[in-house]
């Protein structure tokens, strides 16, 4: 069975489970602050809501992928994620500079588990 929780718009998920697989992804929610730490921060903060919605936490996520508009401030988007993830279960993580529609410097994709 495959559990969908809405986004804020009707033809996107927030996040989706499946077979004990939690996916999901999140930007910083408008208005994005204008720089790559607090737009870091804000997502993180999403992705710990939609892990909550589905039952889960931080400890659980598997793998993250962190697209970032300016791969040159990667070490301020580090600073948030370093602040933010739990050491004791660090997920395997990449990180890809890519064109983010504005005012979005950070987009992060999550795959964790509910077991």
């Amino acid at each position: 069975m495959i559990k969908r929780f809405p986004g804020l718009t009707p033809t996107r998920s927030r996040a989706v489970v499946h077979d004990g697989l939690v996916f999901t992804v999140a930007v910083s929610p408008d208005p994005a602050p204008p720089g790559v730490y607090e737009q870091t921060v804000k997502a993180l903060a999403r992705i710990d809501e939609s892990l909550t919605m589905c039952g889960t936490d931080k400890s659980r996520i598997l793998q993250a992928i962190v697209y970032i508009a300016d791969i040159n401030r990667k070490e301020e988007m580090n600073r948030a994620w370093d602040d933010w993830v739990d050491r004791s279960n660090p997920p395997m993580r990449a990180c890809l500079g890519v064109d983010l529609e504005p005012p979005h410097l950070v987009e992060i994709v999550v795959t964790a588990t509910t077991q």
